[in-house]
């Protein structure tokens, strides 16, 4: 009778969940005993959705509909009862009469518990109160469910339950849903933006031989019929940039990325970016791409440019600013390394100001601005900001400013602390390359194991001539996190990365 006291009410039950668990198989056993079980049913033919009962009532009601999905409530047991359906677009009002049904199927579905999935062959109708509802002909159990909902009132709040069982986080929490939906939405537009640009979508590897095309830590996979190790790919750059060479002018793909590092509410081992590159363009291009793709998704898909994201109003307004890095680095720090060019005195100014630079990292004029600029600078970018001309030091595949070979053509930009995309105007020189990625070997072998490898096989692609060509990536994840206001990158990956329970 406690579980049936939790049916009617809907509230967390007093019951040891065991004893739930035992009385929900007893259910599902005197149906197969019977010959009724739930779980032999296949096709359910569904004429309606909650959402359009909803939105077309007037044309609807008296109309005959079959509807389908999870009962979240009951109330009422005696001869008549009322439930809370609800499926993908939301819920219904279900009235179940027991001298306007077959007595039996009436007698079944007052036995029916929240959770359970039902079919529903009925009338569109409004009751005396004015509630929107299914007025029940016929109920069909399609699905027995063996396992109560968490408590109405406070539904699934535990986050790292959430994370674990966003199965369940689906169906008690429907904002997250909406996200989720917002996410796909955006992905969409994502595509049909840059299709509209001329873009050719494709795919390449996610198992490589090199590890290459970012600064990261690879996850190492052993390939048992070639008995080879190979990383799963941290960036889609290289085997893009071969298309380019190939003259497929315009690609992109939008795909999973995995780096082997650590995770916080911006970071998931595997994440979801868009990498795209154009011939004949240079990073200015990828900058006007990239505040277009964001500014039109958040006019599209949110009806505004503005936005709160962590705390913060955000305008996504096109026009965004654009600050090189060492025009940023004094604005927040007054150091002005346009103006020292020595390499010893640029880590002097960097350290004046409480800036180390990594063990790993040779004490240049780079190397000092690049610290300079993340450890002091990034925390300050709130509005969208592009932040361009980083050092050689660290961008091992953008081509050199004509105007200061110590500087690249590349961006980053910025919104709320957080990078959301990067971009270069791409290197191709193939003698300048295979220079960077020795570089990168270098610092590999001092204990650096986010240093790129040598890949000879893009040093010879690159040798038969690559046009001058204009590459970025943009995380997809943070983007949604953005036009989401969710504060954690957990909050718009379906499944997550967790941490296995003991």
């Amino acid at each position: 009778m406690a579980e049936k006291k939790n049916q009617e009410t809907n509230q967390a039950p007093e019951q040891d969940l065991s004893q739930i668990l035992k009385v929900r198989r007893e259910k599902l056993k005197t149906l197969q005993e019977a010959g009724k079980d739930p779980f032999t049913q296949t096709k359910y033919e569904v004429t309606a959705t909650a959402g359009q009962i909803k939105e077309n009532f007037d044309a609807m009601e008296g109309q005959a509909v079959s509807v389908a999905g999870r009962l979240m409530s009951k109330r009422g047991m005696g001869k008549v009862s009322f439930c809370d359906m609800q499926d993908k677009t939301g819920r219904i009002q279900l009235y179940a009469r027991k001298d306007e049904m077959d007595e039996q199927v009436y007698s079944e579905f007052k036995k029916y518990d929240i959770g359970d999935i039902v079919g529903v062959e009925g009338e569109v109708f409004r009751t005396q109160r004015g509630e929107m509802s299914v007025r029940c002909k016929n109920v069909t159990l399609l699905a027995k469910s063996l396992r109560p909902l968490p408590e109405k009132f406070h539904g699934l709040t535990d986050k790292e339950l959430r994370y674990r069982q966003r199965y369940v986080d689906l169906i008690v929490n429907p904002d997250v849903r909406k996200n989720f939906e917002l996410r796909s939405k955006f992905i969409k537009h994502v595509r049909d933006y840059m299709d509209s640009l001329g873009y050719i979508e494709v795919e390449t590897p996610v198992l490589n031989t090199i590890s290459g095309g970012a600064t990261a830590r690879p996850f190492i996979t052993h390939h048992n019929a070639l008995d080879i190790d190979m990383y799963m790919r941290i960036a889609t750059e290289l085997p893009l940039k071969r298309l380019i060479v190939g003259g497929m002018e315009r690609v992109y793909e939008i795909g999973r990325i995995f780096r082997n590092e650590g995770m916080d509410t911006r970071h998931n081992p595997e994440f979801t970016t868009i990498e795209l590159y154009q011939a004949y363009a240079d990073f200015h291009d990828m900058m006007d791409i990239a505040e277009g793709v964001l500014s039109t998704a958040a006019e599209k898909l949110l009806g505004t440019y503005q936005v709160e994201w962590l705390g913060e109003k955000i305008d996504l307004t096109p026009g965004w600013p654009r600050l090189t890095m060492a025009e940023a680095v004094k604005n927040v720090t007054g150091l002005d390394f346009m103006a020292e060019p020595d390499d010893a005195k640029a880590v002097a100014m960097a350290k004046s100001i409480g800036v180390e630079l990594p063990e790993t990292a040779d004490p240049t004029w780079g190397n000092a601005l690049y610290e300079c600029f993340d450890q002091k600078v990034e925390e300050t970018l709130i509005q969208p900001t592009f932040i361009t001309m980083y050092p050689v030091e660290v961008s091992p595949l953008a081509k050199r400013s004509p105007s200061d070979p110590r500087l690249t053509e590349r961006f980053e930009f910025f919104i709320c602390r957080s990078e959301l995309g990067n971009a270069f105007s791409e290197l191709n020189d193939p003698i300048d390359q295979k220079e960077r990625f020795q570089k990168q070997v270098e610092m590999r072998e001092k204990g650096d194991d986010e240093a790129g490898m040598m890949d000879e096989d893009y040093i010879n692609a690159m040798e038969y001539g690559m046009p001058p060509t204009g590459g970025m990536g943009i995380g997809i994840d943070r983007c949604v996190m953005m036009l989401t206001g969710t504060d954690s990158i957990r909050d718009v990956i379906l499944f997550p990365t967790m941490k296995p329970l003991d």
